[in-house]
């Protein structure tokens, strides 16, 4: 059985190794920038969702004239398309240069002819996939693999993460493989769930990418050097292609050995771990839940939570390289189970399974028959396939649990699907709560544009630069550049945090849009004893009370919920150093609120002074770029935030005052 693997350390638990990583915070897409503005020597890219970020860092840093780590001015692409922007890449490296892109979605599958091009001419780039659904019903721009299970058959090698150190990390082990093996590879995210999810990095040292990556002019080769001409892009007809297709198998044979040497060297020089098949508390597992991205975190997580209070012996498997396929590495960890399922982010429903659990049931095909290579088995064990997530569709730890329940049935449904409701829909019975023991969640109810998105990114940055604490921030996006309601999530813990799911249960809920309490029950899920936020132009406890509906009054009562308020639109409209800035910096006065109102400052032992020294440091990286107004307009912001928000006194909460003229069925219409 495989052991345990895990590429999530601390820095303290590296000490003894030559780079432990730089600690900061960072979402997917910062992750891979990183790697790539100081390893590669172009991009090609054609700007789509979820990969725009990942393109526009990039682009950033040549605008800037940076250069990489071996005094390669950096150059970006921009074509008409995704598909030439593949063609750009093929030529840049044609002609013996590092290259990258960034794609997602439909933009992947546009550059699917280069694609099987730029194998064919064993050229060695990396790029990188924000997946997400392709528009095989309705758009979507969400998450979903899709895209890449459209080019798996294209012969790159095709590695997934679940989170954004693997982003980086993978992004260094895909390059030294590819240049290796002379085989391109795609490096996946989820896209928004790691793409845009701001969490704990230990970004890659600048002396370890020398260490582990060849310089350029050392790694690759140029076919257009007239003194060593090769011949590329011919055509071949019924004598020749098929030699030449089947020689190419002699490159892929290397592709899985490179691979695993390079995880090792890399877990060798960082203490990050990785391997082709990730099995965790699998020694004993009688169930097993696989699959590939964000999800397995979840499944981890809830893994724990099961055996603790369940008593299933249930483990899972994240499968990080699906090409090449890691067959034998799978059956080795799943052998000995009762019965598996496999949970993928797509549905096909005219193939036999769909992609992943289709691999497995090969894999356990040629075991039994005893091909050599694989362990010995005497069954295949009941394999279950099910589709989840599906354009972010939220994934929780429930569903995790009724995963396992259905593995157990007799009459399990054999293929399921989760977080809808339909005849094939597994129901959760029960949603544990599997955040790390005295986490601290926000969830906050915004509108897009207000800045709050970024706000929540900036107050995890804080929480773990400054704070010292693991951190996870994350946005429900698709309407936050629309002007609509838009929620936002953040934890704060001492542990990783391995949920990678909407919050449902939480400490502190910001209601940055007034009329919050009109699309719902805002206060679902506060604990006892938390704390609300209202926006409002109210000046007083009591004028601020009166305008929140009597059936949030009862909720607040009945919880004990702190309620603090502020008019946060008139400090931005008051700080902003110009007018298009004035609805945007509404959400960075929360960060002076979420300062105040939380204890991570004081537990740090940090005075005012040094915990606004903190605060600026983190607003120069977001905001440094726009220039020192800009800088000290939010500073300002955040400052008048911390000092100004006012709570609202037991007494006033006990009272019933009423705006007479809100109905006691609505909620509220006066906050504005």
């Amino acid at each position: 059985m495989l052991k345990d693997v895990s590429n999530h350390v601390d820095a303290e638990d590296v000490s003894d190794v030559p780079f432990p990583g730089i600690p900061t915070t960072a979402d997917g897409s910062g992750a891979v920038v990183w790697v790539e503005t100081h390893i590669a020597q172009g991009a090609g890219a054609y700007p789509i969702t979820s990969s725009t970020a990942m393109a526009h860092g990039f682009n950033t840093s040549v605008v800037n004239g940076k250069k990489n780590i071996w005094g390669d001015t950096l150059q970006f692409f921009e074509p008409e398309s995704e598909h030439s922007s593949a063609t750009v890449c093929e030529g840049f490296a044609l002609a013996g240069g590092r290259v990258t892109n960034f794609t997602s979605g439909q933009g992947l599958i546009l550059m699917k002819e280069v694609l099987y091009t730029i194998s064919g001419k064993r050229l060695p780039v990396v790029f990188h996939i924000g997946a997400r659904a392709l528009t095989s019903h309705s758009l979507n721009v969400h998450a979903g693999h899709d895209d890449v299970m459209g080019v798996e058959d294209v012969g790159w090698g095709m590695l997934f993460t679940r989170n954004a150190q693997g982003a980086a990390d993978l992004a260094l082990i895909a390059r030294r493989v590819a240049e290796e093996t002379s085989t391109p590879f795609l490096n996946v995210q989820d896209g928004f769930l790691t793409t845009h999810t701001v969490e704990n990095v230990l970004l890659p040292e600048v002396e370890l990418m020398k260490t582990f990556i060849k310089p350029p002019n050392e790694a690759l080769t140029n076919f257009f050097d007239p003194y060593n001409p090769l011949q590329t892009g011919v055509v071949q007809n019924q004598d020749s292609y098929m030699k030449g297709k089947i020689a190419q198998r002699v490159y892929y044979q290397k592709v899985l050995p490179a691979l695993k040497a390079a995880m090792d060297e890399y877990y060798r020089l960082t203490g990050r771990r990785y391997a082709v098949v990730e099995p965790y508390r699998m020694e004993d597992a009688d169930y097993a839940i696989v699959g590939m991205g964000t999800m397995i975190d979840t499944a981890e997580a809830t893994v724990d939570w099961i055996r603790d209070n369940l008593g299933i012996k249930v483990g899972s498997v994240h499968v990080t390289c699906f090409r090449p396929f890691p067959a034998v590495e799978i059956v080795e960890a799943l052998k000995g189970v009762k019965a598996v399922s496999v949970v993928e982010r797509m549905d096909n429903p005219l193939a036999q399974s769909n992609p992943l659990t289709r691999e497995i049931k090969a894999a356990f095909a040629d075991a039994l028959v005893g091909v050599d290579g694989y362990p010995e088995i005497t069954y295949i064990p009941q394999i279950f396939s099910g589709s989840a997530g599906l354009g972010s569709r939220d994934v929780r730890p429930g569903d995790f649990v009724a995963i396992t329940r259905n593995m157990m049935k007799e009459d399990g449904k054999r293929y399921f699907v989760c977080g809808i409701k339909h005849e094939l829909a597994l129901e959760r019975d029960e949603d544990p709560d599997i955040r790390p023991a005295g986490s601290f969640s926000m969830r906050g109810h915004s509108v897009g544009g207000y800045g709050s998105v970024t706000t929540n990114k900036v107050i995890a940055t804080i929480a773990g630069d400054v704070f010292g604490k693991k951190v996870q921030a994350y946005p429900k996006y698709g309407s936050e550049k629309k002007g609509l309601p838009t929620t936002y999530y953040l934890t704060v813990a001492d542990d990783r945090i391995r949920m990678h799911s909407e919050l449902t249960n939480v400490d502190f809920v910001p209601l940055n849009d007034v009329n919050a309490f009109l699309y719902g029950n805002p206060l679902k899920g506060v604990k006892q004893g938390g704390t609300v936020f209202i926006q409002t132009p109210k000046t007083t406890p009591e004028e601020v009370w009166a305008n929140v509906p009597p059936w949030a009054k009862e909720e607040i009562r009945k919880k004990q919920l702190r309620v603090l308020a502020l008019d946060a639109a008139k400090i931005a409209r008051e700080e902003a150093p110009s007018p298009d800035l004035e609805v945007r910096m509404q959400g960075i006065v929360l960060l002076g609120i979420f300062l105040k109102v939380t204890p991570f400052a004081e537990q740090a032992g940090l005075n005012e002074e040094e915990l606004m020294a903190g605060v600026e440091k983190a607003i120069r990286k977001y905001f440094g770029k726009r220039g020192e107004a800009v800088v000290q307009a939010n500073l300002r912001a955040i400052r008048r935030g911390y000092s100004e928000v006012f709570e609202l006194p037991p007494e006033c909460l006990a009272s019933d005052i009423t705006n007479p003229i809100l109905d006691p069925r609505a909620t509220v219409e006066l906050f504005v």
